[in-house]
């Protein structure tokens, strides 16, 4: 199995990574042997292009039940970064995560362009790009704008439609390159 460099140094800082940048990791032991899968464990991590911020290995279902703290963690590190507003990020939404990244066959990593939108962030976008939805998932904590390390962006765009869970947006342009994935009603596009 190949690990990203990203993942390597969220491998690598661990307490001291999260100590330094402020984000909270759950309590939860991963497993010590390398290549040991977890069972029945659905685990996220996000490196936040905006904030600079990890969040790595968070292990948000445990055993059949979603992990408060861990929800915790990752409402913080998918905040409104422009305004630092915490919103509950949707459990739908990480599920879906969590089957994207089992369908692409990867650890779990997404870069974070986007979790969270307020209102107020929302309507300042929309100013600026007409193609923003005024009644955007994101401030329903329902959507993430994202990309995976070492995936070509349509692959992912691909295997997000064929998991069917909501809405996928395409935006390959240099200047944004990334997926919108939500759990609104199915549909697709491409900006």
């Amino acid at each position: 199995m190949r690990v990203s460099r990203r993942k390597l140094l969220c491998m690598a800082g661990g307490a001291f990574g999260s100590a330094v940048l402020g984000v909270r990791t759950p309590a939860l032991a991963s497993p010590a042997l390398v290549g040991l899968k977890k069972l029945n464990i659905r685990t996220l991590s996000f490196d936040c292009s905006n904030t600079g911020e990890q969040l790595c290995d968070v292990d948000y279902w445990v055993e059949g039940k979603y992990v408060p703290e861990a929800l915790e963690d990752i409402n913080d590190a998918l905040r409104d970064y422009r305004t630092d507003e915490v919103h509950p990020i949707s459990t739908k939404l990480l599920d879906l995560l969590h089957g994207l990244s089992r369908k692409l066959d990867t650890d779990g990593f997404f870069e974070l362009t986007s979790g969270y939108r307020s209102p107020e962030t929302n309507a300042a976008l929309r100013e600026l790009d007409a193609g923003v939805a005024s009644n955007s998932l994101h401030m329903k904590g329902w959507a993430a704008d994202i990309s995976v390390p070492d995936r070509e962006l349509k692959d992912v765009y691909q295997a997000a439609l064929t998991l069917r869970l909501g809405g996928v947006g395409y935006y390959p342009d240099p200047d944004d390159d990334f997926i919108h994935v939500d759990v609104g009603r199915v549909r697709r596009w491409e900006g």
